[in-house]
């Protein structure tokens, strides 16, 4: 199913380019600076569970399609919320009606990933269909058993350097505390993610406070204390290796509040009286705080604003967060990081990474910030771009204003494990296919190419990322 020149220039001359640049860096490490995957695998380092488990239901590409489609979040197995611990779903009953839809992901990165993972990982180079679900499945699953098929074989198969995972504050980090006690020589990475105690308008956010001042010893009803609460943190990730913080803002607005005047918002918004405007000052209020402190602790810091998270009521209130209804939405950067930029933006110790979902923004706002502030980095294509279409419009639109060098390489932000080098070999085949370009239109000299090809592969995320 895969062809070898997949992702390459059409024109015959430009490929052999592509071709030559790819051969280079195909076989570099990966390094999964920012994603989802649960440092609970790779401590318990068990079996993973048959193929439905491991490849649909974590995967919110696969299931929102389907759902599109008219297939429920029943049929697919989706854990509906309040379901008992011991709610179990036909595992081969959801595969086989993914694989009669197979044919809905053509054209979609989604479909990229999947043959590669199929045909790589497993050995199976016929299209699945109803017709060979059965096959695919039998398969997929007696492997599962394998020793070769442990977690912590495939992140050695990989060729994996680093893989960060996304945690919350409220996360006591036992399975990283157990991975590192266990003397694996492997870098599985804590991110510090605070939206659970950052976002008033997230679930449970007062008591998500609460919770914050019993692990640390401070009183988080104060607005020192709170502060003092989150660096405390901050400190219990750094120890078990954390190098950044994620933050997934509504928005990209920033404040410059005075000590006083923040005390007074955290407060009312403490007391769940506080108004929808109240809230976002506070959440960007809380930005510019997490800039502060990561001056001072030298994590890196991450924004990936403009999702309206859940935006299906109905799926969200049967199923819950992250099911696959979230859309991007319109996002102000100048505006909004002006107040953050105008205190930090000139420190040279500070990096701030920047994502986005809205792709007007790549040449009008973010390029030319990145191109200016010395602390600020783009972010690869993200979630809905992360695809060969979109990295071509990013390096397009974002490289003749910020250049290479205010990129941080690729990061694949998944929670599908076995879609990693996949994600990753169609990143490296993207950048291949735009450097091949601009040497064919003698932009740049095929030297230089190299050079390029290996910096956006693993030079640029190392050293944007700390690693």
């Amino acid at each position: 199913m895969l062809h070898p020149d997949r992702l390459f220039p059409a024109d015959p001359g430009t490929r052999a380019i592509a071709r030559r640049l790819y051969a280079s860096i195909s076989d570099l490490p990966i390094i999964s600076p920012h994603g989802h995957t649960e440092a609970a695998w790779f401590a318990k380092n068990d079996p993973f569970p048959d193929p439905a488990q491991l490849l649909i239901l974590p995967d919110h590409y696969i299931y929102r399609m389907l759902y599109s489609q008219g297939v429920s979040m029943h049929e697919l197995g989706i854990r509906q919320t309040g379901a008992p611990d011991s709610y179990k779903i036909d595992s081969r009953k959801v595969w086989r009606i993914f694989a009669e839809h197979y044919h809905l992901f053509s054209g979609t990165p989604t479909r990229i990933w999947l043959d590669y993972e199929f045909e790589i990982l497993f050995g199976l180079d016929q299209r699945i269909s109803a017709a060979t679900a059965d096959h695919y499945f039998d398969v997929i699953a007696e492997k599962l058993q394998q020793p070769e098929f442990l977690p912590r074989a495939l992140y050695e198969r990989f060729h994996l350097e680093a893989l960060s995972t996304t945690d919350s504050p409220l996360d006591s980090l036992e399975h990283h505390q157990a991975i590192r006690e266990s003397n694996w020589k492997a870098r599985i990475l804590p991110t510090f993610r605070p939206d659970s105690v950052v976002d008033p308008a997230f679930q449970g956010f007062r008591e998500n406070i609460g919770k914050l001042g019993d692990q640390t010893g401070e009183d988080t009803s104060t607005w020192p204390g709170y502060l003092n609460g989150l660096r405390k943190t901050r400190q219990r990730f750094k120890s078990l290796g954390a190098t950044a913080t994620d933050h997934g803002h509504p928005t990209a607005n920033t404040a410059n509040l005075s000590p006083q005047e923040s005390e007074k918002l955290f407060a009312a918004t403490l007391s769940g009286n506080s108004s929808p405007e109240q809230q976002e000052l506070f959440r960007a209020q809380m930005l510019t705080e997490m800039a502060r402190m990561s001056i001072d602790d030298g994590l890196v810091m991450q924004l990936h604003p403009g999702s309206f998270r859940n935006h299906n009521q109905k799926v969200f209130e049967q199923f819950g967060r992250d099911s696959g209804a979230d859309i991007p939405t319109r996002t102000d950067y100048v505006h909004g990081l002006k107040p953050l930029l105008d205190l930090f933006g000139n420190e040279p110790s500070f990096t701030f990474i920047l994502f986005t979902l809205d792709e007007s923004t790549f040449s009008r706002e973010l390029a030319p910030l990145a191109g200016h502030y010395p602390c600020l980095r783009l972010g690869p294509p993200w979630w809905f771009f992360d695809s060969p279409e979109g990295m071509l419009r990013f390096r397009e639109l974002a490289t003749e204003t910020a250049g290479f060098y205010n990129t941080v390489g690729f990061n694949d932000d998944t929670r599908a494990f076995l879609s990693i080098p996949a994600r990753h070999d169609v990143a490296r085949r993207i950048d291949c296919n735009y450097l091949a370009r601009l040497v064919a239109e003698h932009r740049i000299d095929e030297d230089e190419a190299f050079d390029l090809a290996q910096d956006l592969t693993i030079n640029l995320v190392r050293k944007a990322y700390r690693l």
